[in-house]
């Protein structure tokens, strides 16, 4: 007998689900901004749907404790966060030394080595991440692997100069298998465009165990290339938001 499956039913199981992701995004930026956010510091502000919650958390914090923090963007989207929340904006010109960037990630493994770059904003992220003391990922818990690959399957994103992505989509295929594919734009026609001018090469990289560090070591070493999506030895701390309410938090 088929039993007949009530519409109504399922889309708010799915506006449920989309909420608890959303939710657990919040908590976990929530804990983060409280428990690394103090006043006088230079704060990396980072990319992604997770940072915004942060960025909101921050926003009270520095209107409620009346602290104060200067805030170096990431991206575009992150410069106008700051922006639209009235936080002091600056760049690294001004402060190249960062106390403390909070940012998102498309994937983390157990050794919080990190997929980043889904939104495109890698090489900027990479930049203020390297310039800060600590950096501090906040995420839900579709985030949370063992290893990379095991929950985020669109790749790993190599920013590249446009005139060489196909002889660096050939060496990388030939140098560790998988498929790279040129990443699209969504709302106009040809390649996604990075806010540097470069393009995207996602690299669906073969499954195993990898050294990620030499990986990503030899494509660096390739002409071409700007920098990838991971982020090794970076991270100081995770939050991931969990379906139940509750953060799990993992330590380099």
């Amino acid at each position: 007998m088929l039993l007949k499956v009530n519409p109504v039913v399922c889309h708010i199981r799915r506006y449920l689900h989309k909420m608890s992701l959303e939710e657990a995004k919040k908590i976990a930026a929530y804990k983060a901004v409280d428990e690394f956010i103090e006043t006088g510091q230079v704060v990396g502000i980072g990319s992604g749907s997770t940072v915004v919650y942060a960025v909101h958390r921050l926003a009270k914090k520095v209107t409620k404790e009346k602290i104060n923090v200067t805030c170096i963007p990431t991206s575009f989207q992150a410069r106008q966060l700051i922006i639209g929340h009235g936080l002091t904006l600056s760049e690294l010109e001004l402060h190249p030394e960062i106390d403390v960037v909070i940012d998102g990630a498309d994937e983390c493994d157990g050794d919080l080595t990190l997929i980043k770059g889904g939104g495109g904003c890698l090489l900027q992220e990479k930049i203020v991440a390297s310039c800060s003391k600590k950096m501090i990922v906040v995420a839900d818990y579709t985030k949370d692997s063992a290893k990379l690959g095991e929950q985020y399957k669109k790749g790993i994103p190599i920013e590249v100069v446009p005139m060489a992505y196909i002889p660096i989509r050939n060496k990388i295929q030939n140098l560790f298998g998988g498929k790279l594919q040129l990443r699209m734009a969504v709302a106009k026609a040809g390649p996604c465009i990075t806010d540097n001018g470069n393009f995207i090469l996602d690299w669906h990289f073969p499954s195993g165990n990898h050294n990620w560090a030499e990986i990503n070591r030899e494509i660096c070493m390739i002409p071409g290339v700007v920098e990838t999506g991971l982020f090794i030895r970076m991270a100081e701390k995770a939050f991931f938001g969990q379906s139940d309410g509750t953060v799990k938090e993992r330590s380099s």
